[in-house]
């Protein structure tokens, strides 16, 4: 994980919090403890929808040969 950046981790972490957290409601068993069922399902729906995208709106590079490629990105935009 060298240089995979804290923004990226964390964009990956809610993301998937936010998707057990939908799966798990759908299954009866929510993490968040709110008991009106239409409240609970609206706050899980929202949550997981703007984890999806924040997720996707980012460049989250993962691979080394991507993060090779943000660099010569940042370094081409530097020279502009």
């Amino acid at each position: 994980m060298n240089n995979i950046t804290i923004g990226t981790i964390a964009r990956t972490a809610a993301l998937a919090l936010a998707l057990t957290n939908q799966l798990l409601s759908a299954a009866g068993k929510p993490i968040l403890p709110i008991e009106n069922s239409q409240l609970e399902q609206l706050v899980t729906s929202g949550l997981t929808i703007a984890a999806s995208v924040a997720a996707w709106w980012k460049n989250n590079s993962f691979t080394p040969n991507a993060r090779k490629a943000d660099t010569y990105l940042e370094q081409l935009n530097s020279r502009a």
